[in-house]
């Protein structure tokens, strides 16, 4: 892993101090062959966090966007291969076609099983602040973008009305993000 890389991990092993953090890799699909240096830091439970998160690290070195390198974040109510999988589906769309704030990935089922939510909406890492988002990096800066699950009336409402729109309206519904269950929030803005 190049000092990118490194520099990532580091990031994250700080943020996330006093958690346990394990290295796990997508030994399905294309990336594990293609690129063998990408994981995805898995972190448990602890002081900033009572989810699992798991973030990308790699993703930066697959594609470059208007000056920043991103990383990917999901968080998880259970330890999840699930949350391994789809960290490393969204790096390797990334590096295909480009991910961006604002981008919606639509995942073709739940995102957890029995989850109401099929979809994932690149946003900022709300949850965690601009101290986790922002990484200066030796060779650029690094952004670490929030995989927000989202249903598809919350897809649809997004693109009729924008990103802006639906992220007050899911602020306004105290979304309980990580909740396989969860009602979609568009009922709510009739």
């Amino acid at each position: 892993m190049g000092t990118r890389g490194e520099a990532v991990r580091a990031h994250l092993t700080s943020f996330f101090a006093g958690h346990s953090v394990a290295e796990r890799r997508w030994l399905l699909g294309p990336m594990v062959h293609e690129h063998p240096s990408f994981y995805v830091l898995e972190v448990a439970p602890g002081p900033r966090s009572s989810l699992w998160v798991y973030v990308s690290v790699g993703a930066s070195d697959l594609r470059q966007n208007e000056g920043a390198a991103l990383e990917f974040v999901l968080a998880c109510p259970s330890q999840s291969d699930r949350g391994v999988e789809l960290v490393t589906m969204s790096a390797r769309y990334h590096r295909t076609h480009g991910l961006d704030r604002g981008h919606t990935l639509p995942i073709g089922e739940p995102w957890l099983p029995g989850a109401t939510c099929d979809h994932l909406l690149i946003s900022l890492p709300y949850p965690w602040g601009p101290d986790f988002e922002v990484l200066r990096s030796v060779r650029s800066h690094i952004h670490i973008l929030w995989l927000l699950p989202i249903t598809t009336a919350e897809r649809g409402y997004k693109a009729e009305h924008g990103q802006e729109a639906l992220e007050v309206l899911l602020e306004k519904a105290g979304l309980e993000y990580w909740r396989v269950d969860r009602c979609s929030v568009t009922s709510q803005a009739r």
